[in-house]
């Protein structure tokens, strides 16, 4: 656990559980159970370990983990989504990747994009996809969709990929001849190629992930439960990116700038409403606040819920979401955002906005019908306030002018895009009036 997160006090909705687990490699949950073994030998312990194992990765293939879960590994569902934000505070910059690895009927593909806050936006579907087994890993390679969604259980290493630092533990795993690939990214490198104009080259710090002390994810008691349509984990509350970015017609550098991560999955894509939205660029650069809602379904059951994370400038995180112990009170509609979370002596105070013409309209997958669809309204670089109290006391105020901020929702997204005079099939936009951004008068083109 990095030192800047050792002080993380328990979140509101949750006791810190007996001891404090040692981390283990990426071949296993911190449950203790693997799902990477075989049959595990003839001796009753190892039938024992092979049933164990088997029934974690029957358990994990619903999309739920254990408590102490290793959440950022792949499960096999439908739909696997990757998502990185950079967000450089010097030059009021942002720039988002993601990656979404698909299940479809004729193999695994993937949902990719790419943007800026400078107008730029490039998406693709892309034949093939590969989602990591041992950790935070995803790729396609554009080009075979033959590819094996979960790879041998021991790829050859690919050299250019950076090692894993001994305080995380364990082995990483690449996808095969990780230097094809359009889109390739864990938690120490993303590149992204979609074209000579839409390039992204950076090495990543992980300096502060998600406690390793915690016993649940961003998704709480949710995550226990088997079968949801969505799952949520902010594994990247901070860090540091180095490289640049190629957007349209400008090369950024990105030294330096702010990197947050999250991970999302579930099956058949994503819910039929949901909201979103991240921030770092406050005036205390550690400070980092994610949220993410929706309506949860598992079968004939549906509920809607939002989590909600904020980590303080002083490394203590909350995480706000359970509905009986740390409610949170949503107010969502066309440019406006408002989160209302308390807890245990908490409270947190959210309000976001943005005007909709500044938006992107991004694709998500329909994983079983092998394509990409209008889904989502995102802010790069809206405005979002924040405010924490202790016991009815102020705790932290703070604001920033580059936070990511969505609404989604297929209904949402068509109206939007119909609003902009899009055509009939379009599934992405950039915004109409962009919000920010500007050229680097050493290497803009």
């Amino acid at each position: 656990m990095p030192a800047s997160m050792s002080s993380a006090t328990p979140d509101p909705d949750e006791r810190r559980g007996r001891g404090d687990p040692t981390d283990v490699s990426r071949s296993a949950d911190r449950s203790g159970f693997s799902d990477q073994g075989g049959r595990g030998g003839r001796s009753p312990a190892g039938w024992l370990a092979g049933i164990r194992a088997r029934t974690l990765a029957a358990y994990r293939a619903t999309g739920a983990d254990l408590p102490w879960g290793d959440l950022r590994r792949a499960h096999g569902v439908a739909m696997e989504g990757y998502f990185w934000r950079f967000t450089d505070v010097e030059r009021s910059r942002v720039v988002i990747a993601l990656i979404g690895v698909n299940r479809g009927p004729h193999g695994p593909w993937a949902t990719v994009a790419l943007a800026g806050s400078n107008g730029f936006l490039r998406t693709a579907a892309l034949p093939g996809a590969w989602a990591d087994p041992y950790g935070l890993g995803a790729a396609s390679p554009g080009s075979d969709p033959h590819l094996s969604v979960v790879p041998d259980p021991a790829p050859p290493p690919d050299p250019p990929l950076p090692p894993v630092s001994p305080r995380r533990g364990g082995r990483t795993s690449v996808p095969p001849s990780a230097g094809n690939h359009l889109f390739v990214g864990n938690d120490r490198i993303l590149r992204v190629d979609l074209g000579p104009d839409a390039r992204l080259d950076l090495r990543l710090d992980p300096a502060d992930t998600w406690p390793a002390h915690r016993a649940l994810g961003g998704s709480s008691g949710f995550q226990l439960l088997p079968g949801l349509n969505q799952y949520w984990h902010p594994w990247l509350l901070g860090g540091r990116a180095a490289g640049e970015a190629i957007l349209g017609g400008e090369i950024w550098r990105l030294d330096g700038a702010a990197v947050y991560g999250e991970k999302n999955w579930g099956k058949e894509g994503f819910p039929e409403a949901w909201w979103w939205g991240q921030a770092q660029g406050f005036a205390e650069p550690a400070a980092c606040v994610a949220f993410a809602g929706g309506k949860v379904v598992a079968g004939p059951l549906s509920t809607t819920v939002t989590a909600l994370v904020v980590r303080l400038p002083d490394g203590r995180l909350l995480r706000f979401g359970n509905p009986g112990t740390s409610p949170v009170r949503a107010d969502i509609g066309p440019g406006q955002w408002h989160l209302d979370g308390r807890g245990r002596g908490w409270r947190v105070i959210v309000d976001g906005a943005g005007d909709p013409s500044a938006a992107h309209v991004l694709p998500v997958p329909l994983p079983s019908q092998q394509r990409n669809v209008a889904g989502d309204v995102e802010h790069l670089a809206a405005r979002m306030a924040v405010r924490v109290e202790r016991r009815g006391r102020t705790s932290w105020v703070g604001e920033s002018t580059l936070a990511g901020l969505e609404i989604g929702g297929f209904d949402s997204a068509r109206e939007e895009l119909r609003r902009r005079g899009a055509p009939a099939d379009a599934i992405d936009a950039p915004p109409a009036a962009p919000a920010g951004g500007r050229r680097d008068p050493r290497r803009a083109g």
